[in-house]
């Protein structure tokens, strides 16, 4: 499902990959680690073909870096779920209307986006609260709504780019409970972190991003 291919790029003439190779499945569940400056934000980004490579490619479903168009953008990003660590949600509008919001731009009908809404709001156990605006929220609550809106569209990837790194230790294990619940439905996550403690708590692949390339390694090896 997801590919990178021999990639390459550089930032301001430093290397930040050399050589780059490696598959993430239909359904599968991968913790990427590595060292602040390994890389893992500007990997994420060349998933969702913010960033492009500038040797060998990326290839998701049926998107290739090497032959995308920018109007094939939006299709692309609707079927990847982006879990930030700022949460990046908007703080003038309740929980209701920031998920809403991602459900109108596709044009989806009023009574759809309700349904919706309470559908994803329940998976993450805040149903309650679609009337509350975000400064009435936890951290850790912020993190679920954030979830919320990268699964309102059914993605068949998520990504989420250290999703617990402002949380506490309890918090941060109930976000990936969540997580894996999502991932044991089908959909598969690439979670990028420094938490190794929580890492070593869930069985699964872990990839680690060290000097420009990635190599797969085992929990006692973190």
């Amino acid at each position: 499902m997801l590919t990178f291919n021999d990639v390459e790029f550089n930032f301001k003439n430093q290397p930040v990959f050399i050589d780059l190779n490696f598959n993430v499945d239909e359904g599968e569940f991968l913790f990427l680690i590595g060292k602040s400056g390994a890389g893992k934000t500007t990997l994420l980004q060349m998933i969702y073909m913010n960033i492009l490579p500038q040797s060998g490619y990326v290839q998701f479903d049926r998107f290739s870096s090497d032959t995308i168009k920018p109007n094939l953008l939006p299709d692309l990003r609707r079927n990847i779920g982006i879990i930030f660590q700022d949460f990046k949600l908007l703080a003038d509008r309740t929980v209701y209307e920031n998920l809403a919001f991602i459900l109108q731009i596709t044009g989806a009908k009023r009574k759809q986006i309700k349904r919706k809404v309470f559908q994803v709001l329940s998976e993450v156990g805040l149903a309650h609260k679609q009337k509350n605006k975000l400064h009435q929220l936890s951290g850790g609550e912020k993190q679920r709504i954030a979830i919320a809106r990268a699964i309102i569209n059914d993605p068949k990837l998520i990504i989420a780019d250290e999703p617990t790194g402002n949380l506490d230790p309890e918090t941060s294990e109930e976000i990936l409970e969540i997580l894996t619940s999502i991932n044991q439905r089908g959909t598969s996550v690439l979670f990028a972190t420094h938490d190794y403690d929580l890492v070593k708590k869930h069985k699964a692949k872990i990839l680690r991003l060290k000097n420009g390339v990635a190599e797969e390694v085992k929990q006692d090896e973190i």
